[in-house]
C-alpha cells in the first residue's frame, strides 16, 4: 500500500510538471491558434506575439531538462554515489547492473521525497491545473517544499560560499535572508557530493580492510602470482550478506535526511 502511494505521488508529479509547462507553451488567444503564413505572423508581430514565443521557447528548454533539475533538487545523488561506491568496495565491476543501481536509487529517492512530491501536487500543480491558480503563484507553490528539503538538509559552509560568491559577482543577497534557488541549488549538491562521498568511504572501509588481510596472507604464503582480489572477492561478498549490507545501507541512507 505504501509503494503504491510513493509512485502514484511520482506519477503524479511528472505528470503535473508535463502538462503544466505544456499548458504554458500552448497557452495561447483563438487567432494564434488558426493556421497563418510566416509572412502573416511577422506582418502582426507585437509584445503579446514576442511574449508566446519566448514562453514557447522557455517551455521547451524546461521540459528538456526537468529530469536534471529533479535529480538536483532531491536526494538521488547521494544514493546513487553510495551505491556505486558500494559496488566498487565489493570489486565489482558489473554487479549489481547501472540499470539496476539507478532503478533502486529512483525508487528510494520517490520513498524518501514521497511527502514533498505529495505537498508540490496538492499545493501547487493541482491547483494550476484546475486554473486556480497563475504560473508565478503555482511555480512558488511548487518549489517551496523543495526549498524546505533542501534548506534542512544543505551545509551551512557550502551555502555561506555561494553566498559570498554571489556577492563578490555583484549579487544584492543580504545576511539572514532565505537564499534564492540559484544559491540553494548548487550548494544542496555540494552537500550532497560531499556526504555521499562519506557514506562511501565508510562502505568501501571494511572492505579495504579484507583486502589487506588477504593480500598479507597470500604474501606469506608465498603465492605471488596469484591476486589477492581473487581470493577476496568471495569474502568479501560473504561479510556483506552475513551483515545484511543492503538492509543497513539502504535504511542509513534514508534516515541521514531530515
Amino acid at each position: 500500500m505504501r509503494t503504491s502511494g510513493i509512485a502514484a505521488a511520482a506519477v503524479k508529479l511528472c505528470l503535473g510538471i508535463f502538462v503544466s509547462f505544456l499548458l504554458v507553451a500552448l497557452a495561447a488567444s483563438p487567432a494564434a491558434a488558426e493556421p497563418t503564413g510566416f509572412n502573416t505572423i511577422l506582418q502582426e508581430a507585437n509584445n503579446i506575439t514576442s511574449a508566446r514565443v519566448i514562453q514557447l521557447m522557455l517551455a521547451i528548454t524546461v521540459l528538456s531538462v526537468a529530469p536534471g533539475i529533479l535529480v538536483m533538487v532531491t536526494c538521488f545523488t547521494r544514493f546513487i554515489i553510495a551505491f556505486s561506491f558500494l559496488r566498487s568496495g565489493l570489486g565489482l565491476s558489473s554487479t549489481p547492473a547501472n540499470i539496476i543501481l539507478i532503478s533502486l536509487a529512483l525508487f528510494m529517492t520517490f520513498f524518501t521525497m514521497a511527502p514533498v512530491f505529495d505537498k508540490a501536487w496538492e499545493s501547487g500543480l493541482k491547483p494550476y491545473m484546475d486554473n486556480k491558480l497563475k504560473e508565478e503563484e503555482a511555480f512558488e507553490r511548487v518549489s517551496d517544499p523543495f526549498r524546505q528539503f533542501m534548506t534542512q538538509n544543505v551545509r551551512q559552509k557550502d551555502l555561506d560560499l555561494f553566498a559570498e560568491l554571489s556577492r563578490n559577482r555583484g549579487g544584492s543577497e543580504a545576511a539572514g535572508q532565505a537564499p534564492p534557488l540559484r544559491l540553494l541549488i548548487p550548494a544542496f549538491m555540494v552537500s550532497e557530493l560531499r556526504r555521499g562521498f562519506e557514506i562511501g568511504f565508510l562502505v568501501t572501509l571494511p572492505f579495504l580492510v579484507i583486502d589487506l588481510i588477504t593480500a598479507t596472507l597470500t604474501m606469506s604464503m608465498g603465492m605471488m602470482m596469484l591476486s589477492p582480489s581473487v581470493i577476496s572477492l568471495p569474502f568479501k561478498i560473504l561479510f556483506f550478506i552475513l551483515i545484511d549490507g543492503w538492509n543497513l545501507l539502504v535504511g542509513g541512507l534514508v534516515r541521514s535526511f531530515h
